[in-house]
C-alpha cells in the first residue's frame, strides 16, 4: 500500500501548530529525539522534518507529497505548486518598516533606499508593480537591527505581534502581502495518493470546522423560541425540547466563534437564560 509523505518545519511555531492539528485528525507520528523522518502508527503517511524555506523546493522537486508552510515561503520560492487547503493558524503579514523617527510619506519613500530583507523575491515584484527602484540587500538572520547598524534604510521583514519592530525603534509603514499555514501538494498525485489526500482533507475539514464553532445550550420561554430560534439557524435548524417546567423550552445549536459574543447580546435580549457553550471536537458537515 503506498503512504503519503508530508514535510512539516522541523521545530517552532508552525511544527507545533501543524503536529497538532494531525494529531487532532487522529494521525499521530512515532517520533525519537532527532529524527527527520518518523512513520505514523495510525495513517498511511510518513513525514519529514525540514527548515521551512525548503519545503517548497522539496514538494516542486516530488521529494514529498504534501508540505505544510507558510505562504510567504511559497510566495518567495517562487515554484509551481497547488495548494490543497488553507489552514488558518501561524498567520502573520510580510511588511516594509523604517525607523521610527522618520516621517513616511507614501511608498515613494523607498525610491533609491536601501532595504534590508529574506525575502527579496516577494520585495523585488511590489517595488517593481509600484515603479520603485530600490537597493535590496538580503540578508538572514536578525533583518531588524539593519537599519540600527547602518546596513540599510529599512526593512522588509515578518511582522506578528509587532514587538520586535518596536523594540529595535522601528515602525511598520506598508503591509505588502498576509500570510498563513498552507497544505501544498505535489502535481500528479498517483490515484490511491490522492485517495489518502481526500481523506485526509476530511479530517482536517472536521477537525477546522469544529473549532471554529461551538455548541450552544440554553433554556427560553416558549413565547421567544421563535425569536431565538432565528438568532440560531445551527446547521440545519436547532433542536428545541421542552423543560419539566411548564412554558419554557430548552433550545440547542452550533454558532461561529467570531460571531460568539454577537450572538450572545442577542439571545440575551429575547430572554435567553442559563446559556451553555461547550467546545467541539469534530464537525462533519
Amino acid at each position: 500500500m503506498e503512504k503519503l509523505r508530508i514535510a512539516l518545519q522541523k521545530k517552532g511555531r508552525l511544527h507545533d501548530d501543524s503536529m497538532k492539528l494531525l494529531k487532532e485528525a487522529g494521525i499521530k507520528f512515532n517520533i525519537g529525539s532527532g529524527k527527520l523522518v518518523a512513520q505514523s502508527p495510525s495513517f498511511p503517511i510518513e513525514v519529514l522534518f525540514l527548515r521551512d524555506d525548503d519545503i517548497p523546493q522539496t514538494i516542486a522537486d516530488g521529494v514529498a507529497d504534501l508540505g505544510v508552510v507558510g505562504e510567504n515561503e511559497v510566495a518567495e520560492k517562487d515554484f509551481d505548486i497547488a495548494v490543497a487547503k488553507r489552514l488558518g493558524f501561524s498567520k502573520c503579514r510580510i511588511s516594509l518598516a523604517i525607523p521610527k523617527s522618520e516621517e513616511y510619506t507614501g511608498k515613494k519613500h523607498f525610491q533609491n533606499k536601501k532595504i534590508a530583507t529574506s525575502y527579496p523575491v516577494i520585495l523585488q515584484k511590489y517595488f517593481d508593480k509600484e515603479g520603485i527602484d530600490a537597493d535590496i540587500h538580503e540578508i538572514t538572520g536578525s533583518v531588524e537591527i539593519a537599519p540600527g547598524i547602518g546596513l540599510a534604510d529599512g526593512i522588509f521583514d515578518i511582522v506578528s505581534s509587532g514587538s520586535t519592530l518596536v523594540a529595535n525603534s522601528l515602525k511598520e509603514v506598508e503591509v505588502v502581502m498576509q500570510s498563513e499555514a498552507l497544505l501544498v501538494k505535489a502535481d500528479n498525485l498517483s490515484t490511491e495518493k490522492q485517495a489518502l489526500l481526500d481523506e485526509l482533507l476530511f479530517r482536517l475539514n472536521a477537525v477546522m470546522t469544529a473549532n471554529s464553532n461551538k455548541y450552544i445550550l440554553l433554556n427560553a420561554p416558549n413565547d421567544k423560541v421563535d425569536e431565538i430560534v432565528s438568532i440560531l439557524p445551527g446547521m440545519k435548524s436547532p433542536t428545541v425540547l421542552p423543560l419539566a417546567e411548564e412554558g419554557w423550552s430548552s433550545i440547542h445549536s452550533v454558532i461561529s466563534e467570531k460571531k460568539f459574543w454577537e450572538i450572545i447580546g442577542k439571545l440575551k435580549e429575547n430572554g435567553a437564560e442559563g446559556i451553555i457553550t461547550f467546545p467541539i471536537e469534530k464537525m462533519i458537515l
